[in-house]
């Protein structure tokens, strides 16, 4: 799991919606992954400050810190919620990788795997970010 700064939290958009989401997640220069992104506030941790946490759905060998995080968000798949114990927590994780790797084989979506975006020149600047 990877999170992004705050200064990188307060950047998103502010009407995007809490919840959980899929997408294409790439490690400096590194392979393109499936990844499922939480977005809000994490009720079970009963955080104060909003998060942007990236499950990269791939072991990676070592850690990356430092390395730049590229993303891409495809779709939604359920709004945050909270939990009644740690278990039900990390069921719920497992459903929302599992739904997320179906969703990110599909065509229409496999095709955003190989978009330039995470082929740009490194130390580029796209978007202020």
């Amino acid at each position: 799991t990877a999170n992004f700064s705050e200064q990188v939290v307060e950047s998103f958009p502010s009407d995007i919606s809490t919840g959980i989401y899929y997408g294409w997640a790439c490690v400096g220069n590194g392979d393109v992954h499936k990844m499922v992104l939480s977005i809000g506030w994490n009720p079970f941790y009963r955080n104060t400050k909003k998060s942007v946490e990236t499950h990269i759905i791939h072991t990676f060998k070592e850690d990356f810190y430092g390395e730049i995080l590229s993303i891409v968000i495809i779709g939604y798949i359920r709004p945050e919620k909270n939990f009644d114990s740690l278990d039900a927590l990390i069921s719920a994780i497992q459903e929302d990788i599992e739904e997320a790797k179906r969703q990110l084989d599909l065509p229409e979506h496999l095709k955003l795997k190989y978009n330039n975006f995470f082929h740009l020149r490194e130390g580029k600047i796209v978007n202020n970010h």
